[in-house]
């Protein structure tokens, strides 16, 4: 079992050598009237924060020959998506630095009060299907409550899977932490209907936020998660020196 697992991550690490990046990632974020101006501040510092952590940092720069490629957009109503930072190479420090000081430079637009999240997913793969040459093609979508407007995610969630795309979610829960109990029902709630509606493939999973508070943390732990198998990918490629001997 071991041996197939390193002769997969070796192929697909050839292929990726192949590709003009390793991996596309675009970050779809809820901005729907929900959330107020501290919410969005905390959501786009979080994710800037996020991008700046060491693990990440060290993630994203594993590879340059084969850069991860970043978009970030946010999403609402059907009339209010935008992208806030449009497909960047992440081929050094300087333009993963870039990218931070966008998100932490953005105010809040106005936005409709409706959660489109059906058409947040097809903003989001018709922004990766640019990046079709890219080894592996993710979506992030940040979202605090379910769908209310638009098409149903459930039927997106169908039309995505013979793609090749991968959806992650984070869901962000109540930021009022008096509420207790509530408070982690309704997370995970929340939790089971990404995970029914929204994620797809083999890797898919859902993180959680417990408040925009906690915001920061968790696109922290999502990042290094699917950034991760690309590292030990490569890790299981190299070659392993023979250990020394013992008996001279």
């Amino acid at each position: 079992m071991k041996g197939a697992f390193l002769a997969m991550a070796f192929v697909a690490l050839c292929s990726a050598a192949h590709a003009n990046c390793r991996q596309a990632l675009a970050l779809g974020l809820d901005v729907s009237g929900s959330v107020d101006a501290r919410e969005y501040k905390l959501q786009m510092h979080g994710l800037a924060s996020a991008l700046d952590s060491p693990k990440v940092r060290q993630a994203l720069m594993f590879m340059p020959n084969t850069p991860v490629h970043l978009l970030v957009y946010e999403w609402s109503g059907p009339e209010d998506p935008a992208v806030v930072v449009p497909w960047t190479s992440v081929t050094g420090p300087s333009a993963l630095n870039g990218i931070i000081d966008q998100l932490r430079g953005l105010k809040r637009r106005e936005a409709t009060p409706g959660t489109a999240l059906g058409l947040a997913m097809r903003q989001g793969v018709a922004h990766l299907n640019q990046r079709a040459d890219c080894w592996k093609r993710t979506l992030d979508l940040s979202g605090d409550g379910k769908s209310n407007l638009g098409p149903r995610p459930l039927d997106v969630k169908a039309e995505i899977l013979p793609t090749g795309i991968t959806v992650n979610a984070l869901v962000i829960g109540a930021d009022n932490p008096s509420i207790g109990d509530i408070r982690e029902t309704e997370i995970s709630n929340l939790s089971a209907y990404f995970q029914t509606n929204v994620i797809v493939g083999p890797d898919s999973f859902v993180e959680t936020a417990l408040g925009f508070d906690d915001y920061a943390s968790a696109m922290t732990r999502k990042l290094e998660r699917e950034l991760e198998t690309l590292i030990l990918g490569q890790a299981a490629a190299q070659p392993i020196a023979p250990a020394p001997r013992t008996d001279q």
